[in-house]
């Protein structure tokens, strides 16, 4: 298998200046090996963290019980499904799934193809939610652009959608600025998200 390889920039935090990265499309054995090996031990010891500073677990990541490797195996030589990962300073920063076999609910793009995104996460010491500075910033939203992209290459004019854990709803309402169409109760009462044709232009000229 191809994989397509773009050079993207991050900011690193501590120096304040980009970090050149690597936007790949798919997630391989050394990505998963990096979720492993490299974010699980990382996401233990923030859990530990968080629990010894008695932080409920309500407000722990919603993500820490994601599988990686199980994910990548279910959709595994499924023409559907694509993959998408962030490297930086060689390490894995971020994964992402997605579907393209879902349709829009916007009332004016209904019935209208779009990449799904399934799951999507950064690595652990980039999670604002971790209690930690973060190591590098611009992960999450290098691959909602990828999504963005991928749709635009697929022919569904950039039209993109998803469930939202709860930590992210205000990251995808106000920084990616999509339409929030309310809880779903049909998937596990999270909000839904979609991004239409023009707001995937303005989301695209915004990280421009």
């Amino acid at each position: 298998m191809t994989v397509d390889v773009s050079t993207i920039y991050l900011l690193e935090v501590a120096t304040d200046t980009a970090a050149q990265a690597e936007l790949r499309d798919a997630i391989e054995e050394a990505q998963l090996i990096d979720w492993q090996t490299q974010w699980q031990p990382a996401l233990l010891e923030i859990l530990k963290e968080l629990g010894r500073r008695g932080v409920p677990v309500s407000q722990w990541p919603q993500s820490w019980h994601w599988d990686w490797r199980a994910k990548n195996a279910q959709v595994e030589g499924l023409l559907g499904f694509k993959g998408a990962c962030v490297v930086c300073g060689g390490l894995t920063q971020g994964l992402m799934r997605v579907d393209l076999t879902k349709s829009a609910r916007i009332p004016n793009q209904k019935g209208k193809p779009l990449v799904y995104i399934d799951y999507l996460e950064v690595a652990p010491w980039n999670r604002p939610d971790s209690g930690r500075v973060p190591l590098y910033k611009g992960v999450g939203m290098a691959l909602m652009s990828a999504a963005v992209a991928m749709s635009d290459h697929e022919g569904f004019k950039g039209r993109i959608g998803l469930h939202s854990l709860p930590q992210a709803d205000t990251f995808y309402r106000k920084r990616c600025n999509m339409t929030d169409l309310g809880p779903d109760l049909e998937y596990q009462n999270l909000r839904y998200f979609e991004m239409s044709p023009d707001q995937a232009r303005s989301f695209l000229d915004g990280e421009d």
